[in-house]
């Protein structure tokens, strides 16, 4: 198996960044800082990293049809126009669970947005993954969740992928289209204990899933088939939160980190911790879908 390095793509002292989204029609990533309450663009052609401070815990962030961008808050979901910083509240689900915030979400091939919530103590199932609409409507898709992260649809729109952290597996679903429902769930990855935690998620145009490890230093491309590790990517920083594919190929990987909770001894071990980072792989990523703000 085939192990290349990322490297520094932007070097910054984010406490817990995740959320990694490419945006094609500007060709940047969109990223965010969670505990930083930040939201960030990179453009790597200019190496220029913008922040926009929302002044609250920012879980993830993707594009909508209309432009602006969608957002996962502490409570349920938001809406800004970077132009103009204006911000417009969506629903909120967990607006009175004061121990839980949003974690993870992607759009799926719908456009709808899903996003899981979880406790700040990490309490064992007390978080659920949503779907949001355009019109202001919303479904609980999964319950008794832990830490909802990488979410991603096959390319034909008939299978999903989910992780739920804590249980060091990649989950399956059969994906319905028309309605969005899920079914047949089923393990298709073990991630042992001793490799890190399975957090966020890509897909590629082959269909393999790639995953970052957290407190395991890298990410990883599984084959769904067979659970197996078939290429990884080392990262010099433990906590590997997320990961997309961008560039014009679509053949870069761009991958976040995080510092939260590190000491001293392992800062200085690994420098670049909450750093974004770059590399380029021998394969092609497929674009993330958009929020659909008409329905």
């Amino acid at each position: 198996m085939k192990t290349i390095t990322a490297e520094v793509a932007y070097p910054i002292q984010a406490l817990l960044g995740e959320g990694s989204y490419w945006d094609q029609d500007n060709q940047r990533l969109l990223w965010v800082d969670i505990l930083g309450h930040k939201i960030y663009t990179f453009d790597p052609n200019t190496n220029v990293n913008t922040g926009f401070d929302l002044g609250q815990d920012i879980g993830t962030v993707v594009m909508t049809n209309s432009g602006i961008w969608a957002y996962a808050d502490q409570n349920g979901i938001g809406f800004f126009d970077p132009k103009t910083g204006d911000k417009k509240e969506g629903i909120k689900p967990e607006l009175n669970n004061v121990g839980i915030r949003f974690n993870d979400g992607k759009c799926d091939p719908r456009g709808t947005f899903w996003v899981g919530s979880m406790a700040y103590d990490c309490t064992e199932g007390a978080g659920t993954l949503y779907e949001f609409d355009g019109k202001g409507n919303v479904k609980q898709k999964i319950t008794n969740t832990t830490i909802s992260n990488g979410l991603v649809w096959s390319g034909d729109s008939t299978h999903f992928y989910f992780i739920d952290s804590m249980t060091h597996q990649v989950h399956q679903y059969d994906y319905d289209l028309i309605t969005g429902d899920i079914t047949n769930k089923k393990v298709v990855a073990t991630i042992e204990k001793d490799r890190g935690y399975p957090d966020g998620m890509a897909i590629d145009s082959e269909d393999h899933l790639w995953v970052a490890l957290f407190d395991g230093g890298k990410v990883i491309r599984i084959n769904p088939e067979t659970g197996e590790t078939v290429f990884e990517v080392a990262v010099p920083a433990p906590k590997v939160t997320s990961c997309a594919f961008g560039g014009i190929n679509l053949d870069e990987l761009f991958i976040t980190t995080a510092r939260d909770q590190m000491n001293l001894e392992q800062l200085e071990t690994y420098p670049h911790s909450g750093s974004l980072f770059k590399v380029n792989v021998p394969f092609k990523g497929m674009l993330p879908y958009k929020m659909s703000m008409s329905g």
